[in-house]
C-alpha cells in the first residue's frame, strides 16, 4: 500500500450538471489508473447525496482503481442551498455568485485540511461553468487544468467569439454565417446557441466564457474528444492552447473495473433485461438528457409518430420539472397502444443501453456525452438538438460524420416535429440504404476512438503524459 507521502493528490472540481459530474468522474478513474495518484473528487453536498440515492459508491474513504496504487475518493462541499432546494438552483442568475463564493471558501478549507494531514493537493482540474477554481488554484498557487466537456469546434467557436476574432450573428445581423479556422461553415443556427443575441440563457454564455477569461491559468486544457475525430481544428486550436485530447472516456477498458464508482444523479431504471428479449437491432433508443424538457404539443406528436412508425423502443422521458421548465405527459393510452413494443422510463444506464445489441439507433438531444457514447458505441442517431452545443453537434453528426438524421435544428427553430416527420426518420433510421451508410459510417469512428484509448492510442499517451506531468510537479512541492 502506497503511504501518504508516495501519493499525488488531485483535486476535482464539477459543476453538478449530470453532463459535468460524468465525463468529470471518469477522467478522475482515470487519472487514478495512471499512477500513484489519489483523486479526490468534488461537487456540492446535494449532488452527493443524489449520488448515494442513486447507488453511487462515493466514500470518504480512498477505492483503489486500476493496479498502479491509484485511488479514488469523495469529498462534497456548502453551496450555500439547503441540499433539497433545487428551484434555487435552478434561478442561475443568482445561484452562480452564491456558488463561486460558498465553493472557494469550501474549497480552500478543503485544500488547507489536506496539506495539514500530509496530503497537499498537486493540481486542481474543474470543468465549466465553476471558471471560479482556475481563480481559486491561482490564488493558491497551486497548477490547475481544465476538462471541457463539449467539442473542440464548440470550443473553437467560444474562443473566436470571446476574443472577437472572426464576425458572429448580432442584433442587427442575426442571420449571418460563422466562418471559423479548419471548421465547416456553420449557419446562424449551428453556432453554440448560446453565442446567439436570441438566446434567454445569457447567463450560460457569461458562465462559459468566464473560462476563457481563464485560460492561461490553466497549464492544460483536458479534452472529452480524440484526434481522430476533430483533427484539423484541435490542431489548429492546439497552436493557441494546450490541448490535450483524451477522450472517450465512455469506453475506457481502464474505467471496466470500477463501474460501482458511478457519477449517476438519478437512479436508473431495469431495462436490460427487456432489451435481452428483442431482436438484435430492432429497439429505437430515445433519450434528451436530464435537462431538456418537451412541452406537451412536442410529446404528444413525438409519442404518435412513434407508435405509426412501428418500430420498438426504449424512451426515457424525464417527468416533471428540470432547469428548463416543466415535461409534457404521455398521451392517454400510449403506453396500452404500444404494449410490449415500447418501455418507458425515468432514467435508464445509457453506457450498457448503446451497446447491447438490440439497439438500432439513438434519438438523442445530442449533448456532447451522448454523442461520444454513441459514436464509440456504433449507434447511428436521429438528431434533435435543443439549444447550447447539442446544435452544433447535430450539424457535425449529420453533415460532417454522416452517422445522423436530422430530426430538428434546435430551439430557436420555434416550431413543433410533426408525428409525420418524426414517423418518416424513424423509419430512413433503422431501415435502407440510409441506415445501412450510417451505420457504416459509425462503425469506423467506433473503431476510431478505441484505438484512440488503447495503450498507445493518441488519448492513452496524452492522459498519461499528463499524469507523469503532475507527478513530477508533486515532487517539487
Amino acid at each position: 500500500m502506497a503511504s501518504k507521502q508516495e501519493l499525488v493528490h488531485v483535486l476535482l472540481i464539477t459543476f453538478h450538471g449530470q453532463g459535468h459530474v460524468n465525463p468529470l468522474l471518469r477522467l478522475g478513474k482515470l487519472i487514478a489508473s495512471k499512477g500513484k495518484v489519489l483523486v479526490t473528487f468534488s461537487a456540492i453536498k446535494s449532488a452527493g447525496k443524489k449520488m448515494k440515492e442513486a447507488g453511487a459508491a462515493v466514500d470518504s474513504n480512498p477505492t483503489p482503481v486500476g493496479n498502479r496504487g491509484g485511488k479514488i475518493r469523495f469529498e462534497f462541499f456548502d453551496d450555500g442551498c439547503s441540499e433539497d432546494n433545487d428551484d434555487e438552483r435552478y434561478d442561475f442568475d443568482t445561484y452562480f455568485p452564491k456558488l463561486e463564493a460558498f465553493g472557494k471558501s469550501s474549497i480552500t478549507e478543503i485544500i488547507n485540511h489536506h496539506a495539514k494531514t500530509g496530503l497537499p493537493v498537486s493540481c486542481l482540474i474543474n470543468n465549466p461553468f465553476v471558471p471560479w477554481v482556475s481563480d481559486l488554484a491561482a490564488e493558491l498557487n497551486i497548477p490547475s487544468a481544465m476538462l471541457w466537456v463539449q467539442s473542440c469546434a464548440c470550443f473553437s467557436s467560444y474562443y473566436h467569439f470571446e476574443n472577437s476574432l472572426v464576425p458572429f450573428p448580432s442584433e442587427e445581423q442575426p442571420t449571418i454565417d460563422v466562418h471559423l479556422p479548419n471548421m465547416p461553415v456553420l449557419k446562424h443556427d449551428e453556432i453554440p446557441s448560446f453565442l446567439h443575441p436570441s438566446t434567454p440563457y445569457p447567463f450560460l454564455r457569461r458562465a462559459i466564457l468566464g473560462q476563457f477569461k481563464n485560460l492561461s491559468k490553466a497549464s492544460c486544457v483536458l479534452m472529452e474528444t480524440f484526434q481522430e475525430l476533430e483533427d484539423d481544428v484541435i490542431k489548429y486550436m492546439s497552436k493557441i492552447c494546450p490541448i490535450r485530447p483524451i477522450g472517450p472516456l465512455f469506453n475506457n477498458p481502464l474505467l471496466k473495473t470500477s463501474s460501482n464508482i458511478s457519477g449517476d444523479l438519478i437512479k436508473a431504471d431495469e431495462c436490460l433485461e427487456w432489451l435481452d428479449k428483442k431482436d438484435s437491432s430492432s429497439v429505437v433508443y430515445i433519450s434528451f438528457g436530464s435537462v431538456v424538457s418537451l412541452n406537451q404539443e412536442q410529446v404528444n406528436e413525438l409519442s404518435y409518430g412513434l407508435l405509426n412508425s412501428g418500430v420498438s423502443f426504449l424512451w426515457v422521458m424525464r417527468m416533471g420539472k428540470t432547469s428548463t421548465g416543466q415535461s409534457g405527459e404521455l398521451p392517454e393510452g400510449f403506453l396500452d397502444e404500444a404494449g410490449d413494443r415500447g418501455l418507458v422510463v425515468q432514467w435508464s444506464p445509457q453506457a450498457e443501453v448503446l451497446t447491447h445489441p438490440a439497439v438500432s439507433c439513438f434519438v438523442t438531444h445530442c449533448g456532447w456525452n451522448s454523442t461520444m457514447e454513441a459514436l464509440s458505441s456504433g449507434v447511428p442517431v436521429v438528431a434533435f438538438p435543443h439549444w447550447g452545443d447539442q446544435v452544433t453537434n447535430a450539424k457535425y453528426l449529420v453533415d460532417e460524420w454522416k452517422v445522423g438524421i436530422r430530426m430538428g435544428r434546435g430551439e430557436a427553430e420555434n416550431r413543433v416535429i410533426g408525428r409525420n416527420e418524426v414517423e418518416e426518420c424513424l423509419r430512413e433510421a433503422t431501415s435502407g440504404a440510409k441506415a445501412a451508410e450510417m451505420k457504416k459510417n459509425v462503425l469506423k469512428w467506433k473503431k476510431a476512438a478505441e484505438d484512440a484509448v488503447e495503450e498507445g492510442g493518441t488519448s492513452d499517451r496524452n492522459i498519461q503524459e499528463f499524469v507523469d506531468e503532475v507527478t513530477k510537479i508533486s515532487l517539487k512541492i
